[in-house]
């Protein structure tokens, strides 16, 4: 007699029903998210990297309107959401997340103009890892969330004793909203088929940074090297990571999501090796090192969870 007919014997019989234990290897589908949250994180840092050969030209507002607008542009192009059958509730998660994301993007480029892109992210990242430790509900959690902290601080080190106040509460207030927008882009996914509630959102986005940037670069946005590497920008930045992140969210929990964000310092400083030739010390290194391996451990944890 096979294992399951033994099974369904006892399950007749009245005897005590056997409990199987899964394994706590990650899945296709976690593995998928995982896959999709790195390279979100590789498009955007590297794209907020090249947004930054922008700013002479159209200033941080002008390349955000670029950025959000035209990224706003091709995704409601390419998926064509609905507007009619949606609830009171669907379309006030739709704002929630447009205006997060718009502001997200506002605050995060008028940092990023003050002070270098590795202490930015580095600050702006303590919001996902905010939410990681404030929704976390086992011990592990806290320690990955607290190594990845760590990382973070130990990252940005070098550069956030030289950081310009005001740049510094610009991806504070960034980081606040990246948290915002893990939220309302998690409950858009679910309640949104595709990628129409995150077409729908970058839509608002667009309302909110466009007359900021139109009033601070004018007819700078229409010159055609201007709107080339902004439409560059716009893909690298918004369009192929928000619809990764959505896809993911999709595929693994809030929490897990929001450390793997830690990431973004280390891809932060890789870009700025890679792309602005910016050299990478010992001690952000390890920096990295610790970031990495508090990721891992997240996704670990978020697995094991949910396999026992």
């Amino acid at each position: 007699m096979d294992t399951m007919t033994q099974l369904r014997s006892r399950a007749a019989a009245g005897a005590t029903p056997v409990r199987i234990r899964t394994t706590t290897t990650p899945g296709p589908g976690s593995l998928g998210g995982i896959a999709l949250v790195l390279a979100g994180t590789l498009s955007v840092q590297f794209g907020s990297a090249a947004a930054a050969l922008l700013f002479p030209r159209a200033g941080a507002l002008g390349v955000v309107a670029l950025r959000v607008s035209l990224a706003a542009a091709l995704l409601l192009a390419v998926c064509r959401p609905r507007l009619r059958g949606h609830s009171r509730g669907d379309w006030a998660v739709v704002g929630a997340f447009g205006l997060a994301l718009g502001g997200m993007n506002i605050l995060f480029y008028q940092a990023i103009d003050r002070i270098p892109l590795g202490p930015a992210v580095t600050l702006e990242v303590l919001g996902p890892l905010t939410l990681s430790v404030a929704t976390a509900r086992r011990a592990a959690g806290l320690l990955w969330a607290a190594l990845a902290l760590a990382g973070v601080f130990l990252l940005g080190r070098d550069g956030l004793d030289r950081t310009d106040p005001a740049g510094a509460a610009f991806a504070l207030g960034a980081g606040a909203l990246w948290a915002a927008y893990i939220v309302f882009n998690a409950r858009a996914g679910a309640r949104f088929p595709r990628l129409d509630g995150l077409a729908l959102a970058m839509a608002v986005a667009a309302l909110v940074s466009l007359p900021l940037g139109a009033a601070a670069a004018g007819t700078t946005l229409l010159q055609p090297r201007v709107l080339g590497l902004g439409l560059a920008v716009a893909v690298l930045s918004s369009g192929v990571p928000y619809a990764l992140e959505l896809l993911a969210l999709r595929r693994l929990p809030a929490p897990t999501f929001a450390i793997l964000m830690s990431l973004a310092p280390a891809v932060a400083a890789l870009a700025g090796f890679l792309v602005l030739d910016q050299a990478l010390s010992a001690v952000q290194c390890a920096a990295i090192a610790l970031v990495v391996t508090a990721s891992a451990g997240a996704v670990r944890t978020g697995t094991a969870r949910r396999g026992g």
